[in-house]
């Protein structure tokens, strides 16, 4: 298994390490050979705009939607959450519409409005999870086909449909493995369907 994390800005290091104490293999996706070799994709927090740009910029971006509407699994946090979702980010930048929810940015504030809070995941069982938000987005509109899996405040803060998962809050600033590994698992049943598929 191996496990990609987008590194054109952002929490890049945060993930892989995260991912290297799950005992994952990690790598830095940034051409579309490392792309066309991943299990899964991590995109980090950072600056959304600034990500798509570069998504654009390097081509990788109609070979992730395609590997995305192929079944593989890829993970949004934070900005990476604005990135993958179908509103567009504004008529120039759009996102990459992998997941069909609308997004509202910086709904808890600025950066200097960032805070910690315990959130219970029913998906990854007791206790609480300590999210750490920062200028963070929320699903302020979700498809029918989209599970809501967190709210904090009357805000959806996590969701998943098929294959893709967005989390507003970032999980690798924390020292809690369990939303990670639950990626993991979707990672696994990925590449388990594919092998049956190839038998």
């Amino acid at each position: 298994m191996i496990i990609g994390v987008l590194s054109m800005q952002g929490d890049i290091r945060e993930h892989i390490k995260m991912l290297d104490a799950c005992g994952v293999e990690a790598v830095r996706v940034k051409t579309e050979e490392t792309l066309t070799n991943v299990d899964g994709l991590i995109i980090p927090g950072g600056e959304s705009t600034t990500i798509i740009r570069l998504l654009n910029s390097s081509g990788l971006r109609s070979l992730l939607i395609r590997r995305a509407n192929e079944g593989l699994p890829v993970w949004g946090t934070c900005a990476g959450m604005i990135v993958v979702a179908k509103s567009p980010i504004n008529n120039r930048d759009r996102g990459l519409g992998l997941i069909d929810i609308q997004v509202k940015r910086n709904a808890f504030g600025r950066q200097v409005d960032s805070f910690e809070v315990d959130i219970p995941l029913d998906v990854i069982g007791k206790p609480p999870y300590r999210c750490i938000f920062i200028r963070a987005p929320v699903i302020s509109n979700a498809g029918k086909n989209v599970e809501l899996l967190a709210q904090h405040n009357g805000f959806a803060v996590m969701g998943k449909e098929r294959n893709v998962l967005v989390t507003s809050f970032h999980p690798e600033l924390t020292n809690d493995k369990r939303i990670h590994k639950y990626f993991i698992n979707m990672v696994k049943k990925y590449i388990e369907s594919h092998e049956k598929l190839n038998t």
